[in-house]
């Protein structure tokens, strides 16, 4: 197959979705399939193996730069033409993404889209609450011109079924154990952190308001300022447009910046819990990969991050926004108890399951399928009619 892969972005490691599309990209490319792939956001210094990206032009994303606003051009058209595409992949439905599915229905190529990402949950943390049923519109039609749409669990299923959004498929998430195992677990690294003798709680995310990161702050409040304050210290992994902030309030905590390679692995083994209050995750890579870290879960029950820790047994489901209970199960985890043993056993035990090659297989199969469907429908009434513009 040939496959035309959009991305928002493509940007090794900037966040989860980036890392699910990376290990899809090499799923394709190791079963010899030929991927080309299209984006406003590129990183320079990664030359991709050999894979053909394509930069798109662009502008920084008012308020939010470390993300673009990317532009669909003649260039990008006749880029497509010459790849001639069986299939193409839509990872971010913006208005590049919108030009992918126009351009791949116009050809009467089957197309896929992934929802890697709740982007109406974001508005109310803005106070756009009204925007959300127009969003919720656009995502609708969207998803209904393609052949499919890929969940990354039920529960995001059943949300996009309930919108009245057909061809659903689920589409699950896998970690590398090969880089995420509790033997990169480093003394010498906690010494930095002045952690000897403390149960280190991990964050690892963008600091933004969606990701609930106030819960976070008076969690930590909450640590300070009673008896278990010399028990624990807090390590915030990752960047964002809060982190002056977070930093202010949260003096006694160690940030280290956004971490890559071998160094974000280290630093999720050199921990010992993982605090993610997030209600906005589709999928929640970040829990998996704590899991496999070694790290038992405490996250919300709205959102994928519940999913990962009710699936693995690996974790604790708090109802969300509930600092008392967040800061309170924190507690029952603090130190090596019974209790925190077999969370982590069980959070090891389903982390090897979750092999990339074997979630990953599922999608090649099911555009294999799609492509060889499509071949011998040529010139028939396509499979999915497309639907009245929005």
């Amino acid at each position: 197959m040939k496959i035309a892969l959009y991305s928002g972005t493509y940007v090794r490691d900037k966040d989860g979705a980036v890392k699910s599309i990376y290990q899809l990209v090499a799923s394709f490319r190791k079963n010899g399939h030929n991927v080309a792939v299209w984006s406003p956001d590129v990183s320079s210094g990664d030359n991709h193996n050999g894979l053909a990206v394509h930069r798109m032009p662009s502008v920084p994303i008012p308020l939010y730069p470390d993300y673009k606003l990317g532009f669909f051009t003649n260039e990008t058209r006749r880029q497509l033409d010459a790849f001639a595409p069986d299939m193409v992949h839509i990872s971010t439905p913006d208005i590049i993404g919108r030009e992918f599915l126009l351009y791949a229905r116009k050809n009467s190529i089957p197309v896929a889209s992934a929802f890697h990402t709740d982007f109406p949950s974001y508005f109310s943390y803005y106070r756009l609450g009204f925007a959300v049923k127009y969003a919720w519109k656009y995502l609708t039609w969207f998803y209904n011109n393609c052949n499919t749409v890929l969940a990354p669990n039920e529960s995001v299923r059943l949300k996009l079924a309930d919108y009245h959004i057909r061809n659903i498929e689920i589409w699950s998430r896998g970690v590398d154990k090969e880089l995420f195992d509790p033997s990169r677990r480093s003394e010498k690294l906690r010494s930095t952190w002045n952690a000897e003798g403390r149960s280190v709680i991990v964050y690892a995310g963008r600091f933004v308001l969606y990701k609930d990161i106030e819960v976070v702050m008076q969690v930590y409040d909450r640590f300070m300022q009673g008896e278990y304050a010399d028990q624990v210290r807090f390590l915030l992994i990752g960047s964002g447009p809060e982190e002056e902030s977070m930093k202010r309030r949260m003096p006694a905590a160690v940030f280290t910046g956004y971490l890559t390679g071998k160094e974000l692995p280290e630093a999720y083994a050199s921990g010992d819990i993982f605090l993610f209050p997030s209600t906005t995750e589709a999928f929640c890579n970040v829990a998996l990969e704590a899991l496999a870290s070694g790290l038992p879960v405490v996250v919300s029950d709205v959102g994928g991050c519940c999913d990962i820790a009710d699936r693995s047994s690996g974790g604790i489901v708090v109802h969300q926004g509930r600092v008392c209970d967040f800061y309170s199960r924190c507690i029952e985890l603090l130190g090596d108890s019974l209790r925190y043993r077999e969370l982590r056993a069980c959070g090891l035990a389903y982390a090897e399951t979750k092999s990339w090659s074997s979630v990953n297989g599922f999608v090649i199969d099911l555009y294999q399928k799609m492509v060889d469907r499509s071949k011998s429908n040529a010139g028939l009434e396509e499979v999915v009619p497309f639907a009245d513009n929005v």
